[in-house]
């Protein structure tokens, strides 16, 4: 039995790729158009939506195209205010 809920890289990728494939399905799009539209390839799609290695711009270009890109904003920011600063003593 596990005792610590262990989330790895691999499988927020996962997770990341299947919201953005969420995304792209529900706008109607297919890999080619949406990789038309954001003037990147569709090898590229294609790889962020199935977990494989890709850039943070790549991300946030998909994020910003479907209007994402601001509630995950808003979730960074809310972890940086609520962290605090601990006394060294």
């Amino acid at each position: 039995m596990q005792m610590f809920d262990v989330l790895t890289i691999k499988e927020l990728q996962i997770t990341v790729g299947k919201w953005c494939k969420l995304l792209r399905r529900n706008a109607r799009l297919s890999q080619q158009e949406l990789a038309d539209r954001l003037v990147i390839s569709r090898l590229t799609i294609s790889k962020l939506e199935n977990g494989e290695n890709v850039t943070v711009d790549t991300l946030f270009k998909v994020l910003q195209y479907f209007e994402e890109l601001k509630s995950v904003n808003v979730f960074v920011t809310d972890k940086i205010n609520n962290l605090s600063i601990r006394p060294l003593y």
